[in-house]
């Protein structure tokens, strides 16, 4: 199978908007809207690739900036590297080769359809870059909410509420304290695995494993879809990934890519695995564990959203 190193440019206007270049007749994927790019050649750096297709395309002068994501995508004839870069530019772009062009504000880029590999873009763009998974409390509730709230006031904007082996009604309870601890700080709020619980509380809900593979999960979910509460899942293998993408989910998590100190003596699948499991769907996709914030840069470079973690995002 063949293997393609494409770059490309998330180009924003003075208003804010990003630029899409919508796939012509006789391409492959032909009407999806894709960000701006093109194949790297041989002897050719990302960068200098970049500024060339931008100029041959669009006939603009660019200046490549940070990356944004490395996404690898499998296709049913190549594998693909989509190496997404953050770009200024001067002139003003029009589709040389005949493509369409629209500048999209951010928050309407998911109307637009688009292959595999440019999907985790729109998510990395949009969605947070660190989701916490909170640990079970010992006996001091008010301390584990004053965490909670400072993890929130770090920066984490993506929250799931975990509370294994935790008696059922106070955990009732506490989440009920814990959901208004973050709806106060704007962050986004799942709890895992209870539905009942989920709904009643008015958030979205994280999939353990076991549920993808359970025949009434995708009727469960559809309740969630429509209030728009956010879906995650916990992922272990390339089946869960499947089964998460066909059941609608917004993110999935995939690990342990580090040994972690709840598995002692358990190796992690390492960044290489992640990303060969990543390039199988177009999920947004956590990794997780023994990760902590310095790690995103690791993640974004092998296709992931970010980091989940619970000891690396918890507390002060």
């Amino acid at each position: 199978m063949k293997q393609i190193h494409v770059v490309a440019g998330v180009i924003r206007d003075a208003r804010g908007r990003i630029l899409l270049a919508r796939r012509t007749i006789g391409r492959d994927l032909a009407g999806l809207w894709e960000f701006p790019g093109g194949k790297v050649e041989a002897g050719e750096s990302p960068e200098d690739a970049l500024v060339r297709e931008l100029r041959e395309e669009l006939g603009i002068e660019a200046s490549v900036g940070e990356s944004v994501l490395r996404v690898p995508q499998q296709y049913p004839d190549k594998r693909l590297v989509l190496d997404v870069r953050r770009v200024t530019f001067r002139g003003v772009p029009k589709g040389l080769d005949g493509q369409a062009l629209a500048w999209s504000p951010l928050q309407a880029l998911v109307k637009y359809p688009m292959p595999p590999a440019d999907r985790p873009v729109v998510a990395a763009l949009m969605q947070p870059d660190r989701y916490l998974v909170t640990p079970s409390p010992t006996s001091d509730d008010e301390g584990w909410l004053a965490a909670l709230a400072q993890s929130l006031a770090r920066g984490v904007q993506r929250v799931q509420l975990r509370a294994p082996g935790l008696d059922a009604l106070r955990w009732r309870g506490l989440a009920a304290r814990a959901v208004e601890v973050c709806r106060g700080a704007k962050a986004e709020v799942v709890l895992n695995g209870d539905f009942e619980l989920a709904m009643e509380l008015g958030v979205g809900v994280h999939l353990r494993s076991a549920q993808l593979r359970d025949a009434g999960t995708v009727d469960a979910l559809a309740a969630f879809k429509s209030a728009g509460h956010a879906i995650g899942a916990s992922c272990h293998d390339a089946i869960d990934l499947r089964n998460a993408e066909v059941a609608g989910c917004d993110f999935a998590v995939l690990g342990p890519v580090q040994a972690t100190a709840s598995h002692p003596g358990q190796p992690g699948i390492g960044w290489e695995a992640f990303a060969l499991l990543r390039e199988q769907v177009s999920l947004p996709i956590y990794a997780i564990g023994g990760l902590s914030p310095s790690d995103i840069t690791y993640a974004r470079a092998h296709g992931g959203q970010g980091v989940a973690a619970i000891r690396g995002l918890w507390g002060a």
